[in-house]
């Protein structure tokens, strides 16, 4: 057991992780091939059509988004793509939190009458209302599963 001094935590064995920062193309790199792989699993497991994968990546155009899906290892994102990507697995694993698996696929594309969407589909509001929307769905899912919502 790591030695600790008192008021301190434990000392661990193991170094932290740098942090990642994404405006530097080296962490682009390094977490693009992860991210697109995770992305297009969510975009499968949800059965989202690939013109609405496309607009939740900000609108990446035919030849590069079909790219990215042929050879996920060799993508490299930006970094608003990645923070959308980011979202998007908060999303996924708040959502499979709080609901079942049949239900938690499906959310996305089911209309929903919180007044944030207004009818409409998770998954609309997302595309129409770019990041800050993502990061609204975000904590919308972190309240619930938080008992706040």
């Amino acid at each position: 057991m790591p030695a600790t001094c008192q008021n301190q935590a434990p000392v661990s064995r193991y170094a932290a992780s740098p942090i990642a920062d994404l405006s530097v193309k080296a962490d682009r790199d390094r977490l693009s091939p992860a991210a697109v792989k995770g992305f297009f699993n969510i975009m499968a497991k949800w059965g989202i059509r690939d013109a609405d994968a496309k607009a939740l990546l900000g609108g990446v155009s035919n030849g590069r988004y079909y790219d990215m899906k042929k050879a996920p290892g060799s993508a490299v994102l930006d970094q608003d793509e990645l923070h959308r990507v980011s979202f998007l697995v908060g999303i996924f694993k708040a959502l499979n939190i709080l609901f079942g698996e049949e239900l938690a696929d499906a959310w996305m594309r089911l209309p929903n009458q919180n007044r944030i969407f207004g009818g409409a589909t998770p998954l609309d509001y997302m595309i129409r209302g770019g990041l800050p929307a993502f990061q609204t769905v975000r904590r919308l899912l972190d309240a619930r599963r938080g008992g706040l919502a």
